[in-house]
């Protein structure tokens, strides 16, 4: 077990926890402790009492001395020496031009450092004000920029209520408010009504918050379906959450709707605490199809009459196998053929080898229509052939067809060296 006190400093500041180290300390006594900011006077508001020692907080830091008089004098005079600093910063401020809204000046007990606080709605630039206020006053100056729920909280002030704000009487921290809260508790939603000094949330809308969270567990929300104890269906009006019941208008036997207060504990609902999640509904029209890359594919698992048997497209291309790319026909690698041909023609009439294709023979479009290719437009040039020759090169020329398609006949001696390329 271990002994603690409570001390505040100001009316604006929090709790904090010390060690009386056996002194005689009573409620509201004053005494000398030695914090970050040095050392400090303050007030007990929390006499001594016996806490655990893992309940402790730490660090926990021991009270020099009980505030004598020449203490309380000295605190005196501190507090007219702020208001005297209060008045040169303010002074400082209009002169350098800085928008800020000076707040407060606090002196330290010890005098070794002089704190100001303020508000603005961005960063400021104090260098030169902080230069200026340390040649003057001869110590440590400490500028913080504050919130305006602070501001409140250090001036005080009185609320709507007709009683003294509480952040500036008992409030140590400030708690999470949300607007939440205000229609949890019915409470209208203006807010110049439910908006404190501050211009934020009040404070105290946290005060019943949860009593009111926990009473609409088992209420129902206006607009919801119910059923009277007589077996009359209706609607819900209104709710009386304090009172715990529910005005509804239900539906009477002349089919005409009268209005009807009933007690919570009478009528059948579901409450919005226990109804299932709504399910995701089918997509609506307007929506816009995905951008991945699915977007748009047709299938292909419907055979084509057009389509090669697998076995002709494995002949045909021997790289598919292996899961190359083969020699599929497209129009691009027709192309390419064409090209390829037309430059073994003109290859063939430099080197003087110039071939003449026969009337009776077909030429190289005609054979490409033959074998169901669709015509490209593209003509052949006429080359005049040798006597003895004809025969040779057509034979020649459909070699090479063969083997520009990758294909080999089965049974044939020569063997194919460029089956496996593409070309």
């Amino acid at each position: 077990m271990q002994e603690i006190i409570g001390v505040k400093f100001r009316n604006t500041s929090k709790v904090y926890y010390f060690d009386p180290k056996g002194l005689d300390i009573h409620y509201n006594d004053h005494v000398i402790v030695e914090t970050v900011r040095g050392i400090e006077f303050g007030t007990v508001v929390l006499a001594p009492m016996m806490l655990d020692e893992e309940k402790v907080p730490q660090p926990l830091r021991e009270v020099l001395r009980i505030a004598d008089s020449q203490d309380i004098e000295r605190e005196t005079e501190n507090r007219i020496k702020e208001k005297e600093a209060y008045r040169i910063c303010r002074q400082k401020i209009a002169e350098r031009g800085l928008e800020m809204k000076l707040i407060q000046a606090e002196y330290t007990f010890d005098n070794s450092k002089v704190l100001f606080y303020f508000t603005a709605d961005g960063r400021i630039d104090f260098r030169d004000l902080v230069k200026d206020l340390a040649g003057i006053f001869r110590t440590r100056i400490e500028l913080r920029q504050i919130g305006v729920r602070d501001e409140t909280k250090i001036l005080g002030g009185i609320g709507i209520c007709g009683r003294p704000l509480c952040c500036h009487t008992y409030l140590s921290e400030f708690a999470p408010v949300s607007i939440k809260m205000a229609k949890e508790q019915n409470l209208s939603l203006n807010p110049t009504k439910i908006s404190g000094c501050c211009g934020r949330l009040m404070c105290c809308l946290k005060n019943e918050a949860d009593t009111y969270a926990y009473l609409n567990k088992g209420l129902p929300a206006r607009g919801d379906q119910m059923t009277a104890p007589d077996g009359r269906h209706g609607e819900v009006q209104s709710v009386d959450i304090l009172r715990q019941r529910v005005k509804c208008v239900v539906d009477t036997d002349n089919d005409e709707r009268e209005l009807v207060d009933y007690h919570v504990s009478e009528i059948t609902f579901i409450p919005h605490s226990k109804r299932p999640k709504n399910q995701q509904g089918p997509a609506p029209k307007n929506e816009k199809p995905s951008r991945g890359k699915d977007r748009g594919a047709k299938s292909f698992e419907e055979p084509n009459g057009n389509e090669p048997d697998e076995k002709e497209t494995a002949a045909e291309n021997p790289l598919a196998e292996r899961g190359e790319e083969g020699n599929a026909p497209s129009e691009k690698n027709g192309r390419d053929r064409s090209r390829n041909r037309k430059m073994r023609v003109k290859k063939a009439a430099m080197s003087g080898n110039e071939t003449a294709p026969r009337s009776e023979e077909p030429t190289a479009e005609a054979a490409e229509n033959k074998n169901g290719k669709p015509d490209r437009g593209e003509k052949t040039e006429p080359v005049e052939r040798k006597e003895g020759e004809g025969q040779e090169a057509s034979q020649k020329s459909r070699k090479r067809r063969r083997r520009s398609h990758g294909r080999r006949r089965p049974g044939s001696g020569e063997a194919a060296g460029n089956s496996g390329e593409s070309v």
